[in-house]
């Protein structure tokens, strides 16, 4: 009875009180049934990593079954094989020798086989009268009968964690989509928030698990994700109660107050100065709200935003209203500002005496502070855009003689 015996290995291997527990625990655990060795296999094969055996192992063990002439695995049919060396190597596809004995060894070490060696260390079968088997020395598979039911454990194990990991991955996938097109969607419509500091932790979120994560940690980042996008979420249906309860933008510019008051340098008052004067074309009533120049006009004066628009470039005034977003950011204009700014002149000039001060970012000491003079003389009918562009175009035409 393969359950009953204890073996000791051939020649100069060593017995282990590893390899003596694998067999006194496959004698404790002795089944009376049995089973399909193939199904079994498959639930190995599911259970791998909670075992603790590689996939190549698994080739070895694969074929050591292939030796089993029965498809049910039961102690009556005997559970010993005896396949040489060489055999098992065809049946891996070539494995090499050394390969093949290291992980016979590593199936030993699992408890999933053990060796039953012949006196001479042989392995061969002894028959009977009628050619019924009577003993048979090699690999005995009595362990991997044993631990059926602890193998199809954690084969169902496996596969629940499995499939929680897949639809935590897809929720995850979904959660990135959410943020990535409702950031896309605040920066176009340039509303107000540090947009491009949510996008760099987006950015960071979405490369934060390993590349064979627990499921505990997709769904600890499946948990951060939705509190962000609850954050982002939040933001803009404040911006749309906002809107809805103002009617109109000038209605909203009279219930805001800045508290806000930064120093104005020299600097700042000279090209407030140059484009204190409304265009004449420009009906002062509507003169912070007026657009009366081209995009064009306004990338040939100010070029440096361009390397700040979406794929480094500026092809729109959506374009623009983004890259200057972006550099709102990182001239750490408050939001409170920006918002203000946009009520009062709109989205595409407030983009445009960004992309100004922007030019002349060397001589503004408080970008911030500059906006806010800018946008309350504006609300008063001071202030245009377009005599500070062509200041910039006359100041690039000088420097170009200049250089010439």
């Amino acid at each position: 009875m393969e359950f009953g015996r204890v073996t000791t290995p051939f020649g100069r291997r060593p017995m282990t009180l590893g390899m003596l527990a694998n067999q006194l625990s496959t004698r404790e655990k002795a089944p009376v049934r049995s089973i399909d060795k193939w199904k079994l296999f498959r639930a190995l094969c599911e259970a791998r990593k909670a075992v603790g055996i590689s996939d190549r192992s698994l080739a070895v063990l694969n074929a050591l079954l292939s030796f089993y002439p029965k498809t049910e695995l039961s102690e009556e049919n005997g559970l010993v094989v005896f396949p040489s060396n060489s055999q098992l190597s065809l049946r891996t596809h070539g494995m090499a020798d050394t390969t093949l004995r290291r992980h016979l060894a590593a199936l030993i070490d699992a408890g999933l086989i053990f060796r039953k060696d012949s006196p001479n260390g042989k392995r061969y079968a002894r028959k009977g009268r009628g050619g019924v088997i009577s003993d048979a020395f090699g690999f005995s598979i009595a362990p991997l009968l044993s631990r059926a039911d602890e193998i199809q454990r954690l084969a169902a194990e496996a596969i629940t964690a499995r499939q929680l990991a897949k639809q935590l991955k897809e929720q995850i996938s979904l959660c990135r989509r959410d943020i990535a097109k409702l950031i896309e969607t605040a920066l176009s419509e340039g509303i107000a928030g540090d947009w491009a500091e949510l996008q760099l932790q987006f950015d960071a979120l979405s490369h934060s698990l390993p590349k064979a994560p627990l499921t505990q940690e997709i769904a600890t980042l499946l948990e951060t994700l939705d509190t962000f996008r609850d954050r982002i979420v939040k933001c803009l249906e404040t911006h749309i109660n906002l809107s809805n309860e103002s009617g109109t933008d000038s209605h909203i510019g009279g219930h805001i107050q800045s508290s806000d008051i930064n120093p104005i340098s020299e600097s700042e008052r000279d090209m407030a100065t140059v484009a204190k004067a409304p265009s004449p074309a420009i009906n002062r009533r509507n003169l912070s709200r007026a657009n009366s120049f081209p995009l064009d006009l306004v990338l040939q004066a100010c070029p440096e935003i361009r390397m700040y628009g979406p794929a480094g470039g500026i092809l729109s005034w959506k374009d623009l209203i983004v890259a200057g977003h972006v550099v709102r950011s990182t001239f750490a204009v408050s939001p409170a500002a920006y918002q203000r700014a946009c009520e009062v002149m709109g989205q595409e000039n407030t983009a445009t005496v960004i992309a100004c001060i922007l030019e002349r970012a060397p001589q503004i000491s408080s970008p911030g502070g500059y906006l806010r003079d800018l946008t309350q003389k504006a609300e008063a009918g001071a202030f245009s855009p377009g005599p500070m562009l062509m200041a910039l175009l006359r100041a690039r035409g000088n420097d170009a003689k200049l250089a010439a």
